[in-house]
């Protein structure tokens, strides 16, 4: 079935499509035009997940499902994809600071700056995690082992991504020996079981109402989470007022800024200063602007 969903005037598929590696792990999926974007998704804990295909139509989406799917189903499907678009984001703000400089007014003119995250900021977590201290071809294989082995087999092909309580079930080997997420394997045990619990709600830092840097403390309580994971969740959950630096983000400043010579954190973060709330979302278009062509 096709599921059609509207999006706002100034949203482009391609760019929140392929707006950073999350496309590349599953349970996502790209093609190599980036313009069909697939995606496991749960549709209920007594249904099998369906393998969804999303495309860029005139004025919306076009959500492809396999089979049939009742109405409850249909509006988790809808939620998920909007959530995961960001198609209820208010960009206009930044899009009018960005139209200010000559530099930055593509922005608006592409429809870039929104950012595609999971349907969970459970999921946004592990995977962020999966991304510190190691190649992305390493993240890219825990994260791909992980949901091969722990996700649920889904109708169209794929698996979900697991629950927290699927995570905190398995044996902290799984996560050592056939995820092999090294030092982070007892950090993910102890986050699933947090979760699962109850006692730890990360779902809640969507509408957290805490200051920015109250909510990176909050972030950074959990096991393997620091100043780069916890600023790449806060820019997830709506927040830009941080950068996000890591090595990529500095080795792309440096060739674009400082003449390819390597610039100081500070260096970085005062030449995005002045946009202030919506500097961390600046510096990644920036360090974006030339993997989509307008």
């Amino acid at each position: 079935m096709n599921i059609t969903i509207r999006t706002p005037p100034d949203f482009n598929f391609k760019r929140t499509a392929a707006s950073h590696g999350w496309s590349e792990l599953l349970p996502f999926r790209i093609d190599d035009k980036w313009s069909k974007l697939s995606r496991v998704l749960d549709v209920g804990a007594n249904r099998k997940p369906v393998s969804v295909e999303i495309t860029g139509a005139k004025g919306g989406l076009r959500v492809s499902v396999e089979g049939e799917l009742p109405p409850a189903a249909v509006e988790k499907v809808r939620r998920d994809v909007r959530h995961m678009l960001r198609l209820d984001d208010p960009l206009g703000v930044f899009y009018a600071e960005m139209a200010k400089e000559p530099a930055f007014a593509w922005v608006a003119r592409a429809g870039a700056g929104r950012l595609l995250r999971a349907p969970t900021v459970f999921e946004d977590l592990v995977k962020t995690v999966c991304t510190t201290n190691c190649s992305w071809s390493l993240t890219k294989t825990m994260v791909s082992r992980l949901v091969v082995n722990l996700g649920r087999p889904a109708r169209g092909g794929g698996h979900s991504f697991p629950t927290a309580a699927t995570l905190a079930e398995a044996p902290l080997s799984f996560f050592r020996e056939e995820m092999r997420s090294g030092y982070r394997a007892p950090y993910f045990k102890e986050l699933a079981g947090r979760v699962a619990s109850g006692e730890l709600d990360v779902e809640g830092w969507l509408t957290s109402e805490l200051p920015t840097p109250e909510l990176k403390r909050a972030m950074k309580q959990v096991k393997g989470v620091g100043d780069y994971a916890a600023e790449n969740l806060l820019k997830l959950v709506g927040r830009y007022d941080v950068l996000a630096l890591d090595s990529w983000v500095r080795s792309t400043y440096a060739r674009l800024h400082n003449q390819g010579r390597a610039a100081a954190d500070k260096k970085i973060a005062r030449h995005y200063a002045r946009f202030r709330e919506w500097r961390g979302l600046a510096l990644w278009c920036d360090m974006t602007k030339d993997w989509i062509k307008e």
